[in-house]
């Protein structure tokens, strides 16, 4: 399960996702070209996403493929947002 989080510089945690992304091999076949933010998520490790980052990451949910779909996209989106109205601020994937 990858959990989300959004954390300050310090690391500190800012707001958190109640659903997880549960990892599927539909992940890795993604075209790299067309979804280079989600490409960074992996089952073991942590993708982290500035907020320059973050309107190419929430145009890439909304093109998702639906076997990815759930409630993790739209907490995602929630968490997104914290990202992009605030300062200093980081998304965070956690892997396993």
């Amino acid at each position: 399960m990858i959990n989300m989080a959004v954390r300050d510089d310090g690391g500190n945690v800012m707001a958190r996702a109640e659903a997880g992304v549960r990892w599927t091999d539909a992940f890795a076949d993604l075209d790299p070209a067309g979804f280079p933010m989600l490409q960074a998520l992996t089952p073991h490790g942590d993708a982290v996403f500035n907020q320059r980052q973050i309107p190419l990451l929430l145009a890439e949910l909304d093109r998702l493929p639906a076997v990815l779909a759930g409630d993790w996209v739209g907490q995602a989106r929630e968490l997104g947002r914290v990202v992009e109205r605030g300062t200093h601020l980081y998304l965070w994937f956690i892997g396993d």
